[in-house]
């Protein structure tokens, strides 16, 4: 059994577990040594009233016992403990009644106008009767003040009885709220906060699922092209390294430069990613954030793109940049077309600047469908459309077939390539759309918003 069972049990059977008992049973002892206190005196009072009104003392004894012992209920019933303690004001009994009944009475959450009524009642029967009395003992005496004086003296009396108690009650009952609004707030915060919690490590959660997805896409877009290049220059020289010596030693030149590329943007996003992973454990400083493993991967590879064949970037080159733009299509188009693809590019518009992910998703939506084109139709002629409007920017990269005397180079396909065109374009507001043409070939376009990456 747990430990939090085990004090339920506990606290089934009775047993004196957790301060919340104690403060009861401590509370239950502090009304019964009240109650047996009031119920002493309004005995030993009743037998005096008794015999001033002629009647047996027993009397008194009898009446006085259960009046002062209904102390006892006075945090269940205080309205019924305070109209006791008004009823006897005029035989002069329930002094210590009266006191801790107005106390208990303010301080419970009784609306204030009754208890302001009740008070205010106590308040006139101890006046009414101090005044009689003290008037009628000083007759006795011989001595005769002013009326003046016998009211100073009941008010003072009737105001130090009932105002005390009263305002003691007002006090404690106010900080008793009080504290149990605090509390309250408090449970409530701790719940807030584990709520928070629990959707900080859902936001954590989500956001390592959505970073790894964002990786993947990368290194795809990132590698597999060049990769694709260099199978289709591998066919090539396979199939004339025997006629045509010199053609194949430049093909083999190809995929020395495209494996060299492939090597230099892998080396970079690895470094990267231990790099970031080091400063995340040991990193001096955490405010700037670890950095965004994707734009590492558009940057290396752009910079590389930019570099030329074999280019490796300067050792003092930053890891961050905008990544990939509009401006290297051409450079994309001439690095298919030196693959043996016929490519052709046309530009529609007034060139215009756009935000660096409207730039780098333009260029990674082509640079995968022609690595498409060359796995899936092969010797197949590619046209290239790029067309500035107002607000957006249109692609559109069609093939025909692919022709029948091409030789098919192989190259595996995993399915992510229209997944991750998709999701890039979706995820700046674009439209992207995909599918065979009539002509026997294969159509992709896609539209996306000029002001989708500027403010990021």
């Amino acid at each position: 059994m747990t430990t939090t069972g085990a004090i339920a049990e506990g606290g089934a059977r009775g047993a004196p577990e957790g301060p919340w008992w104690w403060a009861r049973r401590r509370s239950l002892v502090l009304d019964v040594v009240l109650g047996l206190l009031s119920a002493l005196e309004c005995a030993a009072e009743g037998v005096g009233f008794a015999h001033q009104i002629g009647a047996p003392g027993a009397l008194g004894l009898v009446l006085g016992v259960p009046i002062g012992a209904s102390l006892v209920l006075r945090r269940r019933w205080p309205i019924a403990v305070v109209l006791v303690a008004i009823a006897i004001t005029p035989a002069e009994m329930g002094l210590l009644l009266g006191i801790v009944g107005l106390y208990t009475l303010a301080a419970s959450d009784v609306p204030r106008r009754l208890t302001v009524v009740l008070a205010g009642a106590s308040v006139v029967g101890t006046f009414i009767v101090v005044f009689v009395r003290f008037d009628q003992d000083l007759a006795e005496d011989g001595y005769r003040p002013g009326t003046w004086l016998v009211t100073f003296f009941a008010v003072l009396m009737s105001l130090g009885v009932a105002a005390p108690p009263v305002l003691t009650g007002l006090y404690v009952g106010a900080r008793r709220r009080l504290v149990e609004s605090l509390r309250e707030r408090a449970d409530g915060l701790e719940r807030e906060l584990s709520l928070l919690a629990d959707r900080a490590e859902e936001r954590a959660v989500w956001a390592r699922n959505e970073e790894r997805t964002r990786i993947a896409r990368e290194m795809h877009d990132v590698v597999a092209h060049r990769v694709s290049l260099m199978v289709v220059h591998a066919a090539a020289l396979q199939a004339v390294a025997l006629k045509d010596p010199e053609k194949a030693s430049k093909n083999a030149g190809l995929v020395g430069d495209m494996g060299r590329q492939a090597l230099t943007e892998l080396r970079e996003m690895l470094g990267v990613l231990r790099t970031s992973s080091g400063e995340a454990v040991v990193g001096p400083s955490a405010a700037a954030g670890p950095q965004r493993l994707a734009e590492v991967a558009a940057a290396a590879s752009a910079r590389v793109s930019v570099a030329g064949a074999g280019a490796v970037p300067a050792a003092g080159d930053g890891l961050l940049g905008d990544g990939p733009c509009l401006d290297g299509l051409e450079d994309l188009v001439g690095q298919s077309r030196a693959a043996g693809m016929v490519v052709e590019l046309c530009v529609e518009g007034e060139e215009r600047a756009y935000g660096p992910r409207v730039e780098r998703t333009a260029y990674r939506v082509v640079q995968e469908a022609l690595t498409n084109v060359h796995k899936h139709a092969p010797g197949a002629k590619a046209i290239v459309r790029l067309a500035h409007r107002e607000g957006e920017v249109a692609l559109q990269v069609e093939n025909g077939p692919s022709e029948g005397g091409a030789a098919d180079a192989g190259l595996p396909s995993g399915g992510n390539g229209l997944v991750g065109m998709r999701e890039r374009v979706s995820a700046l507001g674009g439209v992207f759309v995909s599918g065979a043409t009539d002509a026997g070939g294969f159509r992709v376009s896609a539209v996306i918003p000029g002001g989708g990456g500027a403010g990021a």
